[in-house]
């Protein structure tokens, strides 16, 4: 019950930043200079064209009206237009792109197996391989392992997300010819393939990442093993592993699943620089193509999209907060 009442604040804290979140999003990129009636008008673009299309894509109406009308269809679907040339776009209708005329959220659903699949499989592969060295390296503090591991991590905290993948593109696909270096195969066709053609883009991510999640969790973990409880258990006659993975772990966790869940989030809602390298048209190159043809709906659609994959991230991070930690829900 006390995990349920402090998740039940945490789920209305959620919906009150999401409209907020929703109406800057909303706001910024209705602010751009940039029209969609403009774009979709055709040539020649008549001042009546013109008017006509501003009106058959809602963008007639003031600035609070299209933005009701935008959360209306979230939650009920929405159309565009009338009579026989009606758009429908069903709920949950984050937007119509009328440059690919689809709705937004079948673009999403398009694209975000890809961006799953490399987020996930990589999240798995930072996650162990960070904090099991960060803790091994704190274990082993002014050892050639501790010494190793913060090499490990200085090299992957400095070198940028592209190089890497550009590199290991270079090494292992062309001059070793061992993975392959772009495209996606979906898990249900043949699962060892989609293993196969993520590897490269797992492990360019994994090791980004893993460095910051080494170093973070050695520095908390020094910092544990130095508390009291710790040299109690110890002179309990507690194992060194069981001091480890029961008492110091346990605490080292908290910080880590802030991280955690923020970089998961922001992986999840597109991960522009890896997907735009390896070929992957994910959520980041959905959202660089709306960029490049200045497809509003889209740009706003995947934009927003995004921010709630975070924000649920978010809240599933203050969920297991409590359960890590119970004093914090109290």
């Amino acid at each position: 019950m006390r995990i349920l009442r402090f998740a039940g604040g945490r789920l209305l804290s959620m919906i009150g930043v999401l409209l907020i979140v929703s109406l800057l999003t909303y706001a910024v990129f209705y602010l751009l200079p940039a029209d969609p009636a403009q774009l979709s008008c055709g040539k020649p673009c008549t001042p009546e064209r013109l008017a006509d299309a501003r009106a058959f894509m809602g963008y007639d109406a003031p600035w609070w009206r299209q933005y009701l009308d935008f959360l209306t269809g979230i939650f009920a679907g929405r159309e565009f237009g009338s009579g026989q040339a009606v758009v429908r776009c069903a709920a949950p209708c984050f937007g119509y792109s009328f440059r690919l005329d689809e709705p937004v959220t079948t673009l999403i659903t398009t694209h975000l197996g890809v961006t799953f699949s490399l987020a996930i499989g990589a999240a798995v592969l930072w996650l162990f391989l960070g904090v099991g060295s960060g803790v091994v390296s704190a274990v082993r503090r002014g050892s050639a392992v501790d010494r190793a591991v913060m090499t490990f991590s200085i090299t992957g905290v400095s070198a940028p997300t592209y190089l890497v993948g550009l590199l290991g593109i270079l090494l292992f696909g062309f001059t070793l010819d061992m993975v392959p270096v772009g495209g996606y195969v979906p898990f249900a066709e043949n699962p060892v393939q989609w293993a196969w053609h993520l590897i490269l883009p797992w492990c360019v991510l994994a090791f980004v990442s893993a460095a910051i999640y080494a170093r973070l969790t050695r520095g908390q973990m020094l910092e544990v093993l130095g508390e009291d409880y710790i040299r109690t258990a110890r002179a309990k006659g507690l194992s060194e592993r069981r001091v480890i993975g029961r008492h110091a772990l346990r605490n080292v966790l908290v910080p880590v699943v802030t991280v955690f869940g923020m970089d998961l989030g922001g992986l999840l809602g597109g991960a522009v620089i890896t997907e735009r390298v390896f070929s992957l048209q994910g959520l980041g190159a959905l959202l660089m193509d709306a960029v490049g043809n200045v497809d509003l709906p889209l740009l706003v659609g995947v934009t927003l999209f995004s921010a709630v994959l975070i924000i649920v991230a978010n809240f599933v991070v203050d969920v297991l907060y409590s359960v890590l930690d119970p004093r914090i829900s109290l």
